[in-house]
Formats: C-alpha cells, structure tokens, sequence
C-alpha cells in the first residue's frame, strides 16, 4: 500500500527568531531587503549610521541559522553571547564584529521579543480555541481540489510576527513570516496561504 502524503506545518512566534529582527532593526541591518521593520520597537533615525557590510554579512548567517538551523549548518563550533541567554549562538570564529554590536542590545531585545511570543500565545489560544492547523487544513483541502490531486508532502515552518506592514513573506527555503493581525484574519490568512502551499505541495 503507498503511503499517504504527509504534511508538517509548525507555527511559532518564535523568541531567537524575534531577537534576531530585534537585533537587525538596533543595528540598522537592511537584509532581508523586502522584510518590514518590527512594530513596537524603535526604527533608527533616517541619518543614523547602517551597519557596516561586515556586520550585516555576519547577521545573515546568524538568521540563515536561526531560522532554519538544519539547513545552515556552522562550519565552526557555536558559542553563546552573554546577556542573550540561550538565545543567541554565534561561530566562535568570524562573527567578532556582530558579538560585540549586539552585546549593548541585549535587554532590549530579550524585552520585546518575550513581550511579542507572549502575545503570539495568547492571541492564538483565544482567536483560534487552541486549534492554529485548522487553517491550514482548509488551505491544502482547497488546493487539493482545485489542482484535482492529493497534496505531496511537504513542510511548512510558519512564524507569526509583529510587523509594521500587512502581508507574508517567504524567509527561507521552507520558512515564511507572517503579520500577527493577518494571521487572525481567517479568510485574508487563508487566501495569504494557499500559493504558499501550492508552491510547496
């Protein structure tokens, strides 16, 4: 008997994630180029001074890494930086100008980006009864019977972030971002999704 396709869909407001945007909006990092900046938490001044081409470069790696660390692979060992708990691990060769940047942002990050999963949490558990895949079944159903088929396998890795624009943005090879309110918006989300999923299944 053939197995039956199998699909894998994890949601999160993840907290290394938020430090990482966190982090990439106190530095001024520009990268990912088309990624909003975090509400509730200050852009830097249009004349402040952007991170320079060393910093942004070694930031790319970190979030390459934390957003999907089984696909970034360090090439050396990882260690972590103080004031950023668990949170933050860096190569412990290469990334010298990034640890000493982010070392002065750490509370400030750590603060918002507890401050933004918590509410994830909460606004998940009382908007959707606990029940996040629900949304996501009626997705692949859709797809399913529009492109007459049954969905291959897949994954999907789903963070749900407070950013300053409407809308979901692909972040890795199997990673999207999406807006907190666009997220509770059933029919807007659902409509978000599904060439997401048609691009995976």
């Amino acid at each position: 008997m053939a197995d039956k396709p199998q699909w894998l869909i994890r949601e999160d407001a993840s907290v290394p994630v938020l430090v990482a945007l966190a982090l990439r909006q106190l530095l001024g990092i520009r990268a990912p180029e088309n990624l909003p900046t975090l509400r509730e938490l200050p852009v830097r001044a249009p004349d402040a001074v952007d991170a320079s081409p060393a910093i942004e470069a070694q930031w790319r790696d970190y979030w390459d890494m934390t957003v999907e660390p089984r696909a970034h692979h360090s090439g050396v060992p990882l260690e972590l930086i103080d004031g950023f708990e668990t949170l933050v691990a860096l190569p412990a060769t290469g990334a010298d100008e990034l640890a000493a940047a982010i070392r002065p942002h750490a509370a400030t990050a750590l603060r918002f980006a507890h401050a933004a999963h918590d509410r994830y949490v909460g606004a998940m558990t009382s908007h959707t009864g606990g029940d996040a895949y629900r949304a996501y079944a009626s997705a692949i159903a859709e797809f399913e019977r529009e492109i007459g088929r049954r969905a291959h396998s897949f994954e999907l890795n789903v963070q749900v972030l407070p950013l300053s624009q409407r809308g979901i943005w692909w972040i890795g090879a199997l990673s999207v971002a999406v807006t907190d309110g666009l997220r509770r918006d059933v029919v807007a989300f659902d409509a978000a999704i599904r060439p997401v999923i048609a691009e995976l299944a």
